[in-house]
C-alpha cells in the first residue's frame, strides 16, 4: 500500500490548520507558503475536505478555512479515508467486497488481514492533536548555540 500525494498533503493542510489556528480563518496562499505545496493542488484538497466538513470555509478578502471541530476529533484514518478510499492492502478485504472465489480455502488472506489490522492500529490511534503535540515538541533550540 502506497500513500498518495493526495493523501499526504491532506494531513499535512490539515496539520497546518490545527497548529496555526487562531480562531481565525486561514488562507490557502498561507498554508501553500508554509507547505510548500502548490497553491492550486491545495485547493483541489481543501475543496474535498471541506464538502466532507473536516473544514469550515469563508469567502473574501477575509476568507480562508479552519478546522471545523477540535484537532482531537479527527483521525489520520480520517483523513487517509477521505483521501484513499479503503486502506486495506487487498481487494478482498475492502468493505462489502467479496471480490474473491478462493477466499474460504485462502490461507494467505490471514497475512492480509494482520497488515490491515496493524495500518487500522496506527491510522485509527493517532489523532490530529497528537500529531500538534508532537510537532511543538519539535521546536528547533538551533538559535541558543
Amino acid at each position: 500500500m502506497k500513500i498518495s500525494t493526495k493523501g499526504r498533503y491532506a494531513l499535512r493542510l490539515m496539520l497546518d490548520l490545527a497548529l496555526n489556528n487562531t480562531g481565525e480563518f486561514i488562507t490557502i496562499k498561507s498554508i501553500a507558503g508554509r507547505q510548500e505545496i502548490s497553491e492550486k493542488y491545495l485547493e483541489q484538497i481543501i475543496s474535498l475536505l471541506s464538502r466532507a466538513g473536516y473544514v469550515k470555509s469563508i469567502r473574501g478578502a477575509q476568507g480562508g478555512y479552519k478546522l471545523a471541530k477540535d484537532p482531537v476529533e479527527y483521525t489520520v484514518g480520517m483523513i487517509l479515508r477521505l483521501t484513499e478510499g479503503s486502506l486495506a492492502p487487498v481487494a478482498c478485504l475492502e468493505d462489502g467486497t467479496d471480490s474473491c472465489n478462493r477466499s474460504n480455502n485462502c490461507v494467505t488472506v490471514e497475512v492480509w488481514k494482520e497488515l490491515y489490522d496493524a495500518i487500522l492500529g496506527v491510522v485509527d490511534h493517532i489523532t490530529l492533536q497528537d500529531l500538534v503535540d508532537k510537532q511543538k515538541g519539535m521546536v528547533s533550540y538551533d538559535y541558543m548555540i
